[in-house]
């Protein structure tokens, strides 16, 4: 049962560094952002969630 926890943090981690890498702030703040998510899954998504860059999902034309 806890794998299933696991594929969860997992996908959310996913999730995160793909919304990382979509937004408009430099790239070296990306790479902070998405090792801090990459090394600290769990706290690093939170921290992430609450203070982190938020993607540009329909933004354009």
């Amino acid at each position: 049962m806890s794998y299933i926890l696991g594929i969860v943090i997992f996908a959310l981690d996913v999730w995160a560094i793909a919304s990382i890498i979509n937004t408009n702030v430099a790239t070296s703040t990306k790479i902070i952002w998405i090792l801090l998510v990459a090394i600290l899954p769990v706290v690093g998504l939170i921290i992430w969630w609450l203070a982190g860059p938020k993607a540009n999902y329909g933004a354009g034309a």
